[in-house]
């Protein structure tokens, strides 16, 4: 069932016809704010991983896989991950979590290197979990807010793709200036559309960056309207890890950084100067612009726009203030944060995710995912602060423009189901 619902999904965002996506996601963490430049991924709808290191043609009911260079994984050029697995670290969209804990990420991406990515990602010498790039195979959209573009291709050149890479010896050849994740990315897009992507030798200074790659992918479809194309955004999950940030280019990110634009304009005006005129020249792409937003629903929608999300934001506080008062004794009277800054990630016995927690002398799971949240937890508190913590995340400032009206909708009723008998919104 998850299965067809993916596939279901991208039928409606415009995947009619089998298609290449190009991924661009948003940098995050300590690197990011050294390096905004983001990464570089290729999800192909009919191409399967038969193995994280060999391609095949998909099933009818399978939703293809993301494919990316990486840097020092098990000696590899390439790495082929399933598209639920690469997004949420899990193999269906029901066990997804509504709400991310470091913690949690951290157990699922485990949980599925020891099954499926031992070859390429062994166990640490006293079996502990390795340290590593690894996990960025697994659960990107924990980290990072994802951009899709998207054009048409063929049953032919699948084909053909995965004869040539799995004909082809697959050996690390990461350099970060001249053979990075987008250069990865742009073969595979030119691969089936010749020339259809291109370095910028003014603003990143011939390096391959992974905003320029979705910047030609979106300049080329417009040249082609006969290919079938579309672009959206899959918005990074709830939770209590940092938020991912705005992805730059080689000398956007000069230009939009104080820490290396001011030096260099103290001590190099006029090169300084030259940088600013290559980027407003050239160099602005907003691949969030007039983006719509892939829903829970499986489909392109606008994002929430404000007034609807302070109307929702206030009823969210008024039932959350009414539930506080009419329970009483820890740990209910503490936030979802506090609570889960305890817990313990786990699974439950039909291996999907929960949390727990110490209540007491007991030790209480809360299941985290739309499959088992409710499952002896309705009317629990812990499962209603869980969900309430995903509500105010996407009603935060700054984010209405990742959230859809009905995501929120759809969370709220399931908010409603956790607290029986309590009055519908508005």
């Amino acid at each position: 069932m998850a299965t067809a619902l993916l596939l279901s999904l991208f039928w409606n965002v415009g995947f009619a016809h089998a298609s290449a996506t190009l991924l661009l996601a948003e940098p995050y963490g300590h690197l990011g704010a050294f390096n905004a430049t983001g990464h570089s991924a290729v999800y192909l709808s009919r191409v399967c991983a038969a193995s994280p290191l060999t391609l095949r043609r998909c099933a009818p009911d399978e939703a293809g896989a993301v494919i990316s260079r990486y840097k020092g994984i098990g000696g590899y050029d390439w790495i082929a991950i399933p598209l639920i697995p690469y997004l949420y670290a899990v193999n269906t969209v029901d066990d997804v979590p509504l709400y991310s804990d470091p913690k949690l990420v951290a157990f699922l991406r485990n949980q599925y290197r020891r099954q499926y990515l031992l070859e390429i990602a062994p166990d640490g010498t006293n079996g502990e979990t390795p340290e590593g790039n690894w996990v960025q195979l697994a659960g990107s959209s924990y980290d990072r807010t994802i951009y899709g573009f998207n054009i048409e291709t063929s049953e032919q050149q699948d084909d053909e793709l995965i004869r040539q890479y799995n004909s082809h010896p697959n050996r690390a050849r990461y350099k970060t200036l001249s053979s990075n994740c987008a250069d990865f990315a742009r073969q595979v897009i030119n691969f089936y559309h010749p020339k259809a992507l291109r370095r910028n030798f003014i603003v990143d200074m011939g390096i391959a960056t992974p905003k320029q790659m979705a910047k030609s992918l979106v300049k080329y479809s417009v040249r082609h309207p006969e290919l079938s194309s579309t672009s959206f955004v899959i918005p990074q999950v709830p939770g209590a890890g940092p938020r991912s940030t705005a992805v730059h280019g080689v000398i956007e990110s000069v230009v939009k950084s104080k820490k290396y634009l001011l030096p260099l304009a103290a001590f190099h005006p006029i090169f300084a100067g030259s940088l600013a005129v290559a980027y407003f020249g050239g160099g602005r792409f907003d691949p969030a612009k007039h983006a719509m937003i892939m829903n829970a629903q499986h489909d392109l929608e606008s994002p929430l726009n404000n007034a609807r999300k302070r109307s929702y934001q206030a009823q969210l506080d008024l039932l959350m203030a009414r539930e506080k008062r009419s329970v009483v004794g820890a740990p209910y009277e503490k936030d979802w944060h506090h609570l889960e800054a305890a817990a313990m990630p786990g699974l439950d016995d039909s291996g999907k995710p929960v949390l727990q927690l110490k209540v007491g002398a007991r030790v209480v799971d809360v299941g985290v995912a739309r499959s088992n949240i409710l499952d002896d937890n309705k009317g629990s508190p812990l499962a209603q602060k869980l969900i309430a913590a995903r509500l105010r995340e996407e009603l935060s400032s700054g984010a209405g423009a990742r959230t859809t009206e009905s995501d929120v909708v759809k969370d709220w009723t399931l908010l409603q189901n956790a607290m029986p008998e309590i009055p519908g919104q508005n």
